[in-house]
């Protein structure tokens, strides 16, 4: 192999950085990092309320409604992945091209041809991991929807109350699964965005790595969105 396809230190280094907030966060979120209890975490409870506040209703379109557009959500992103697939190796194809385009800009550096192909095949692989969380996800949802029309009604569960729990739990755990994989799927999204940095030199993919971080902490453990999750009942 040639040297024009080695990463440099500064590269390699970047990357490593990259990967490390990657694995960190996705721990994070999942409360195995801090105590303070992440907006993930809180929406897991929410969810399995959800399906012990299903398992009283008689009558389930609302909770089908929920299900089809959770699962509407999901087929957008994976769709949306598939697309962005598309366009890197379009741009693979006109990697020659880019790089004339690229050489012009101030303030970053051109790689040698094979090292800006080897970053694109790494984009590629983010937005295919990506993919096949959302995919997984829309299956798991799909499922969860049966293990919903699984559960009895109450005038069932008021006869057999554990396996009304038993059905329940089934469901809310199927939802959570669901859940994460489509969470993991947004992250590869979410990071592929700061792996663009990397296209302009190591020190932006490093800046850019951080800056998502710090979004993403935020988000999830300073957002209004948790506190509203994790509010009591009081008046507005």
């Amino acid at each position: 192999m040639s040297d024009s396809f080695l990463f440099s230190l500064n590269d390699l280094l970047a990357l490593g950085l990259f990967l490390g907030v990657w694995v960190f966060f996705a721990l994070a979120a999942d409360g195995k990092v801090f105590q303070r209890i992440s907006l993930t975490t809180a929406m897991n409870a929410q969810r399995e309320a959800w399906m012990r506040t299903m398992a009283k209703r008689e009558l389930r379109m609302i909770d089908t409604s929920i299900m089809i557009g959770l699962q509407q959500g999901t087929a957008f992103f994976a769709s949306s992945s598939i697309f962005a697939i598309g366009g890197c190796f379009a741009l693979l194809g006109a990697s020659d091209h880019v790089l004339a385009v690229v050489s012009t800009l101030p303030y970053v550096g051109t790689p040698p041809q094979g090292v800006f192909e080897a970053k694109i095949v790494g984009l590629i692989a983010l937005l295919a991991y990506a993919f096949f969380k959302f995919g997984w996800s829309y299956r798991l949802f799909n499922y969860c929807s049966i293990l919903i029309g699984a559960v009895p009604t109450t005038q069932e569960g008021i006869v057999a109350p554990h396996e009304t729990e038993a059905a329940v739990m089934r469901a809310a755990k199927m939802n959570i699964l669901a859940g994460k994989h489509f969470n993991a799927g947004l992250r590869g999204i979410f990071f592929s965005l700061a792996y663009l940095g990397w296209f302009a030199n190591a020190g932006v993919f490093a800046a850019t790595t951080l800056i998502l971080l710090a979004v993403l902490v935020r988000r999830q453990f300073f957002s209004n969105a948790r506190a509203a999750v994790l509010s009591s009942a009081k008046p507005l």
